[in-house]
């Protein structure tokens, strides 16, 4: 038999460790005891096991204001869904909670047993749902992405979310072999004919509901991070009214679709019509909250998961 290695056998007593204080309700002391080790020992373990991710918490007891955040927010836009989550003011984070919050939702769809098709977007925050994903055998899906999964470079783009999702999920996966934009409407009209592309577009016109990130724009967003647009190239974009983007589709301060070249560019799926499916946005935070609430009020999107402190500001604009 071959040996672990120590490293495996520490996360495997860490596991170990953070199922009993989780799952079991057993205090350290009992930890101790059952794995014939010190309190102390195994009080690290379970500080290992959360810092190594191998813990995932979910809280499902409702918090009263985020209720009632969600309600106005609700009331005002029309919303299909939304979820406020609570806000942790020491954070550094921009996926902490709505992260949990959307891959639980995702999950609630992958659970039903008639035939569903889930379309994805891209970006760090589902990233960072995807990878909160419990496996799930679920053949009668179709799970589609509306995004381009190929980098400028021609590197397959870090942050596109498809193939993590299949790696947890084992549904039909339709990812969208093209770049997020095109050097030219001309060529963007010429890859959107080829047939296998034209099925994923089909395909994501079908949608019944469909998870996005909010992107924000300046500088240092990721359509200029990721190398997509140049800085002068952004800072032009936002001079001509631009204040957010959807899976690279770019939009203005009433939540429209800006008349603009760059948007003759962009290879992504269309965004589903919001008039018979659900388009859920995910996001939070200061950077984010022009960008979500010209979404929000142009209809771009008919649900939204996000934080009390991103929720209350939206709120008072």
């Amino acid at each position: 038999m071959a040996r672990k290695s120590d490293t495996q056998g520490r996360l495997d007593d860490a596991a170990r460790a953070g199922w009993l204080y989780y799952v079991a309700g057993r205090t350290q002391d009992e930890i101790a005891a059952t794995m014939g080790i010190s309190r102390q020992s195994a009080q690290r373990l379970v500080s290992l096991a959360v810092a190594e991710r191998l813990i995932k918490v979910r809280v499902d007891h409702p918090i009263g204001i985020c209720l009632e955040y969600g309600a106005a927010l609700q009331k005002r836009y029309g919303l299909q869904h939304i979820e406020v989550v609570p806000s942790d003011p020491a954070a550094t984070s921009t996926t902490v909670g709505i992260a949990e919050a959307a891959a639980a939702e995702i999950e609630r769809w992958l659970k039903k047993a008639d035939p569903i098709v889930l379309a994805i977007g891209t970006g760090r925050t589902l990233k960072a749902a995807v990878d909160q994903l419990e496996p799930m055998e679920c053949p009668q899906h179709r799970v589609v992405s509306l995004t381009g999964n190929i980098g400028p470079d021609g590197s397959a783009a870090y942050y596109n979310v498809i193939f993590s999702m299949a790696d947890a999920i084992k549904a039909r996966h339709f990812p969208m072999p093209l770049p997020v934009l095109c050097s030219s409407p001309e060529e963007r009209d010429a890859l959107h004919q080829q047939s296998i592309i034209q099925s994923t577009i089909n395909i994501g016109a079908e949608a019944d509901v469909t998870f996005v990130g909010v992107g924000e724009l300046g500088v240092d967003a990721p359509l200029c991070v990721d190398g997509f647009l140049a800085p002068d190239e952004m800072t032009a974009l936002m001079q001509s009214g631009a204040v957010g983007e959807i899976c690279g589709w770019v939009f203005g301060h009433d939540g429209l679709l800006l008349d603009h070249p760059l948007n003759e560019r962009v290879a992504s799926v269309p965004i589903p019509p919001r008039d018979r499916s659900i388009v859920i946005g995910v996001g939070l935070g200061k950077r984010k909250e022009q960008a979500i609430a010209a979404a929000l009020k142009g209809g771009m999107i008919n649900g939204l998961i996000t934080d009390e402190r991103t929720a209350e500001h939206l709120l008072k604009r």
